[in-house]
């Protein structure tokens, strides 16, 4: 079909070493190592120590996000019968590229003398950097092609960037980041799948389903998120007595989200039946919501109500609000992240304006609301841009009948087999033939 040029053979392997080649130069003259003299930590994570920190003090909390960026949201994405590969090994190779390009341009908004000064503390933020396109990554999954996908790494991270620095400048609080990362994602990721709607896939596709294997892989990022939660908002957390309230209120709303999350799953479904994708995804929403207001002085009892109604909203929005998208809006969410990440987003966004207008935190309700308002514009405009880019068609997109496959652009074993089956079978038909 001359609409779909899926050969990536010359166009993703150029792309890829001149962007990498790029950073490398970019790295070359920007940045250095953090010694930690002459300027100070980010006040999000300032110490009241006076003895210098330890740089290595915060590595066990990026190992932990480290996990979750590569394990857990590579893995959640498994769920597809026919598009593991993509989804453990596209997700590998965003994420590489992304904390490359979140570190330089997270950086340029915080230069100095200059110099981008690395540290633990950074490539923590650049692996946040990245969850953003991963999340956006979900929307879209298994309907583009590896060479949109990293133009759409490299567009979002940067008005990623621009967000993040617009939101610190309002001086609103967003540690766990439930609105510059989780709402911002979903809905840039949205907005793309919007731009890319494929209104051949309305009545749906044969792969676009999983198996019972599939389905036990993506348990498997489920659980790595699940546990590794309470690192992801508390990490930038400053230490001491916030950042324990930051993984204690995440621990427990995560833990309540998943009562509500299977007892609203069995309700609503055939039998009383548990479904599968409300059980991947909906006991994760507590973990989103609970973000902006993890350091704050909510009590455990709160952060349990945030969990207990996210795990509702996001079954919910699974069960009903999914297929309303499809239909109405031509938004075809592959992941759900609208019930994962942006609802709950949202209810983190609103739950924090809550909180600061209660006095549970120092700041102002307005400026909270400005981020939250700042992240959905950022994204659906940024979003609506990226995917315009995104649809050029000599950008490897596979046509409908090739979505959710990984053969379009993987080596399968299985392909390969049938195809070593088919040409002995013809060699030994020709033979006979003579």
């Amino acid at each position: 079909m001359p609409a779909y040029s899926t050969n990536m053979r010359i166009k993703f392997p150029i792309l890829a070493l001149v962007l990498e080649v790029i950073m490398i130069i970019l790295f070359s003259v920007f940045a250095v190592y953090d010694d930690g003299k002459g300027h100070d930590h980010d006040s999000s994570n300032s110490s009241h120590h006076a003895e210098p920190e330890d740089p290595m003090n915060l590595y066990p909390m990026f190992q932990d996000v480290h996990v979750m960026i590569f394990i857990g949201f590579g893995f959640l994405m498994t769920f597809l019968k026919r598009y593991g590969f993509s989804s453990v090994g596209v997700n590998l190779l965003l994420a590489a590229f992304g904390l490359q390009w979140g570190l330089l341009t997270q950086g340029f908004c915080h230069l100095t003398d200059g110099k981008i000064k690395i540290s633990i503390f950074k490539i923590i933020n650049a692996d946040f950097s990245t969850a953003t396109v991963l999340i956006s990554f979900g929307a879209v999954l298994g309907k583009t092609s590896p060479v949109q996908l990293l133009i759409m790494t490299v567009l979002e991270i940067g008005i990623f960037a621009i967000n993040e620095h617009l939101v610190a400048m309002f001086k609103a609080t967003d540690v766990g980041a439930s609105m510059i990362i989780h709402a911002f994602g979903a809905y840039f990721g949205l907005a793309v799948a919007r731009v890319l709607y494929r209104p051949g896939l309305k009545n749906g596709h044969e792969n676009d389903g999983s198996v019972y294997h599939s389905d036990m892989f993506a348990m498997i990022g489920t659980v790595f998120l699940w546990m590794f939660w309470p690192s992801f908002n508390s990490a930038i957390v400053e230490p001491g007595f916030p950042q324990m309230t930051a993984v204690i209120n995440t621990y427990l709303s995560l833990a309540a989200c998943v009562v509500s999350a299977y007892a609203v799953s069995s309700l609503v479904e055939h039998k009383g039946k548990l479904d599968m994708v409300h059980i991947q995804n909906a006991t994760l929403a507590g973990g989103v919501a609970v973000g902006t207001c993890a350091n704050m002085n909510i009590g455990p009892f709160g952060a349990m109500l945030i969990g207990f109604v996210a795990g509702i909203i996001s079954t919910l929005g699974f069960k009903y609000l999914s297929p309303i998208l499809a239909s109405k809006l031509g938004i075809q969410d592959t992941c759900g992240v609208h019930n994962l990440h942006g609802m709950p987003g949202i209810l983190g966004g609103l739950a924090g304006i809550v909180a600061v207008a209660l006095g549970k935190i120092e700041g102002k309700a307005s400026m909270q609301a400005a981020a939250l308002a700042s992240s959905l514009g950022f994204a659906l405009v940024g979003g609506t841009i990226t995917g315009f880019i995104m649809k050029l068609p000599f950008l490897a997109q596979p046509p409908d009948q090739n979505c959710f496959d990984d053969s379009i652009y993987w080596e399968v074993p299985e392909e390969a087999e049938e195809h070593e089956e088919s040409l002995t079978a013809e060699h030994y038909k020709n033979k006979a033939e003579v």
